[in-house]
C-alpha cells in the first residue's frame, strides 16, 4: 500500500496529538515551592481499594492532575486539556456559565487551590456512578474541608456533574 505525504503527515500528527495529551495527563507538574504545600503520596490512598470503580480512580486521576495544574504559575493549558479530556462537553458548558457568574473555579467550586484530596467511591445506578471528593484547605495544623459529589458516566467514564456535596 502507497501512502501520501500527506496520509503520513495527517497520522503523525494525530498520533504526536494523542502522545501530548496522555503526557499531560500522566505526567505531574512541577509545583513551585511558593504556590502549593506538597501532597502527600497517601492523599488519594482510599480510591485504589477492593471496593473502588474505575470511574472513582479516573476521578481521583482527574483531580490530582487537576489541582497541581492549577497550583501551577503557568499550568493554565494543561488544567484546560485535563477537562477537555475528563469532563463531558455538556459539564465544561454548564462549568463556564458557573464560573462566570461566581468567578471562580467550577471543578473546585473554589477560588484557591485544596492543599489536598481524597476520592470516596459511592454508589451507582441508571448508568452513572458517584464519588465524594474531599478538598483539604489550610494547614496541616489546622485544616478545612469541603466535600463534592462527582458524577461519572458508566459508559465513557467521563465526569458529567460536579455540585458541592453538603
Amino acid at each position: 500500500m502507497t501512502r501520501t505525504r500527506s496520509a503520513r503527515r495527517t497520522a503523525g500528527r494525530a498520533l504526536l496529538a494523542s502522545t501530548l495529551l496522555a503526557a499531560a495527563v500522566a505526567v505531574p507538574v512541577a509545583v513551585p515551592a511558593a504556590t502549593a504545600a506538597p501532597r502527600e503520596a497517601s492523599a488519594g490512598a482510599t480510591v485504589r481499594d477492593e471496593t473502588s470503580t474505575r470511574e472513582s480512580r479516573l476521578v481521583d486521576d482527574f483531580y490530582s492532575a487537576y489541582v497541581d495544574a492549577v497550583a501551577a504559575e503557568d499550568g493554565g493549558d494543561l488544567a484546560t486539556a485535563l477537562r477537555g479530556f475528563y469532563l463531558t462537553p455538556g459539564l465544561r458548558a454548564r462549568l463556564a456559565d458557573w464560573e462566570a457568574a461566581h468567578h471562580a473555579d467550577g471543578v473546585l467550586l473554589a477560588q484557591d487551590v485544596p492543599v489536598e484530596h481524597r476520592v470516596t467511591p459511592g454508589h451507582s445506578g441508571a448508568g452513572h456512578t458517584w464519588s465524594t471528593v474531599r478538598l483539604t484547605w489550610g494547614s496541616p495544623e489546622d485544616p478545612a474541608y469541603t466535600y463534592l459529589t462527582v458524577r461519572s458516566d458508566l459508559a465513557t467514564g467521563k465526569i458529567s456533574a460536579i455540585r458541592d456535596g453538603e
